[in-house]
């Protein structure tokens, strides 16, 4: 059994009130991972619980160091796991965000709630809850803005360089409309255009255009580095052969005929020689045989696409290249 699914048996041995204190000092994606795996783990034979709990008493007997040099381990392992450049905000976000609970809370919110709840805060502030949402949330409580907040709020997420840990610790508690703070201690590194990027990747199409319309009204360069660190469906030509051919073994026909409806021909093109023959055909005759769609339907389609591919680039199954690695 995983580690994962163990923890679900011991869950589920401990009754409905002990789990569910112990699923309160769990983030929003633990617990996730938990209930999926309690959902599925059947049919657990009692040898089987109690070696599981044998493990678990055995585990929990055994004299500890963990949390000695804990912030050094973590740099160590993430800088080796993921490269000195993509782990920097990385471990900046984990370390400086041990006494964020407040802010972690909203991850469990739906995003209109949310957009209400920053609605009326200086776009500073919304732009530092922006980054400590997941990039894929953070975009629909964009979408529940109005466009001239969401054009400031992620100009300022995107030159977002550092908060001072005691402005961070204010802002989690009472979502304070002032910082105070000292200037010469380390500031923690979220937000950035590279965040800002990868929130407008899940923005519909035509807000994102919107938006970076605005921004370049107010900052043409900052406008064009975001463009340019954006990941849409047509930068799928500047994946390797090795890796278009892993995203296909996941996407289903349908989806991709009706996705390459609105494609660029190189992509079209990219796809094809990455397919059989017979395959290469078949897609092609199904887009053929098609009627006509309404674009909202391509544009969901691709986006569904993409998120495949984040997916995938996020668990390790494929490597993007350097020029669509800030993609991840």
């Amino acid at each position: 059994m995983s580690g994962v699914q163990r923890a679900a048996v011991v869950l589920l041995s401990l009754g409905e009130a002990q789990a569910a204190e112990v699923l309160k000092h769990m983030g929003a994606k633990e617990v996730q991972k938990l209930g999926m795996a309690m959902a599925s783990v059947g049919g657990v034979s009692r040898t089987t619980v109690g070696a599981v709990f044998d493990e678990f008493v055995e585990t929990l007997a055994q004299p500890s160091a963990l949390g000695a040099g804990a912030d050094e381990y973590i740099r160590a392992v993430l800088t080796q796991a993921l490269g000195e450049e993509r782990a920097g905000s990385l471990i900046d976000r984990i370390l400086a965000g041990r006494n964020t609970s407040g802010l972690d809370t909203l991850k469990w919110m739906e995003p209109r709630a949310i957009s209400e709840l920053v609605r009326n805060e200086h776009p500073q502030i919304i732009a530092i809850v922006m980054a400590h949402l997941d990039e894929d949330q953070a975009a629909e409580v964009l979408k529940c803005l109005t466009p001239r907040v969401r054009a400031e709020v992620l100009l300022r997420l995107a030159t977002l360089d550092g908060i001072p840990p005691n402005a961070l610790n204010e802002l989690n508690d009472v979502m304070a409309r002032q910082f105070a703070g000292s200037q010469n201690i380390k500031s923690s590194s979220i937000g950035g255009v590279r965040v800002a990027a990868n929130i407008l990747n899940f923005m519909d199409s035509g807000q994102d255009e919107t938006i970076l319309e605005n921004i370049g009204q107010i900052d043409e360069a900052l406008s064009v580095q975001i463009r340019e660190l954006m990941f849409v469906f047509d930068n799928l030509v500047d994946l390797d052969d090795r890796t278009i051919q892993t995203v296909l073994r996941e996407i289903s026909p349908d989806k991709l005929a009706l996705a390459l409806r609105g494609a660029d021909q190189k992509v079209r093109a990219k796809i094809t020689t990455n397919m059989s023959q017979r395959a290469a055909e078949i897609l092609i005759e199904d887009m053929e045989a098609r009627g006509p769609v309404r674009l909202a339907e391509v544009e969901a389609a691709q986006k569904e696409i993409l998120a495949e591919v984040r997916k995938m680039a996020d668990s390790g199954t494929i490597q993007l290249s350097a020029k669509t690695e800030a993609f991840v």
